[in-house]
């Protein structure tokens, strides 16, 4: 692969510019080019994503990656209103899941977070109706989204606006720099770089996405 002098922008042997941190591993470039920065709606894949940053805290997005499907199985496709019904015993048994990041206390707090969820949707309808009105505005995004801007966007003012909403409704591990690589994620900013093949279309997702209210 080739590295432009002048950006994180990586030239793979596939002829494919990307941004630089999904390095050489077919999997992890998968994700850049399909997932990664595409604006989601759905609830399920919400809280997924949600979760997974929150187990992913001390290790590497790859590590989360790898383990991904197991984490499906083992929290039920992550479908919030079963995992808002474990007790104890599960709670057990996930500890001894190879499969998985065995830490008790993002596992209880992936309980406590799917109760929460719960109420979200009770109150707003659904998660995505909550997150969404998150999204930073135009005036409050770079105007070039090069290797100067994305280093200054560890958190921004709308990721600490929502990770403090979430704290106040008793979610757990949702700090503001957990919540910016979410919104990265899903799709709430894109943060794919200039030269990036990933960045336009993205921006074309977004203008064909109807955000959810």
């Amino acid at each position: 692969m080739i590295r432009d002098g002048s950006s994180p922008v990586v030239l793979h042997d596939d002829h494919v510019a990307r941004c630089w941190w999904c390095g050489a591993d077919p999997l992890y470039m998968a994700y850049h080019d399909r997932e990664w920065g595409a604006p989601v709606r759905d609830d399920v894949r919400l809280f997924e994503k949600i979760t997974l940053e929150g187990f992913q805290a001390g290790l590497s997005w790859l590590t989360i990656l790898r383990k991904r499907e197991h984490f499906r199985t083992a929290f039920d496709a992550f479908e919030f209103e079963k995992i808002a019904r474990y007790r104890p015993r599960k709670v057990e048994a996930l500890l001894k899941d190879a499969g998985i990041v065995r830490h008790r206390g993002k596992i209880e707090s992936t309980i406590n977070n799917a109760k929460r969820a719960c109420d979200m949707v009770d109150e707003f309808g659904s998660i995505a109706a909550f997150i969404w009105r998150f999204e930073p505005t135009a005036e409050m995004r770079p105007v070039t989204m090069d290797w100067a801007s994305l280093r200054q966007l560890g958190q921004t003012d709308a990721s600490a606006r929502l990770s403090k909403e979430l704290k106040r409704r008793e979610w757990s591990f949702v700090g503001p720099t957990t919540m910016y690589a979410f919104m990265q994620a899903m799709g709430l900013v894109n943060d794919h770089l200039d030269g990036c093949s990933a960045r336009e279309p993205r921006l074309v997702d977004r203008t064909r996405f109807a955000v959810p209210r």
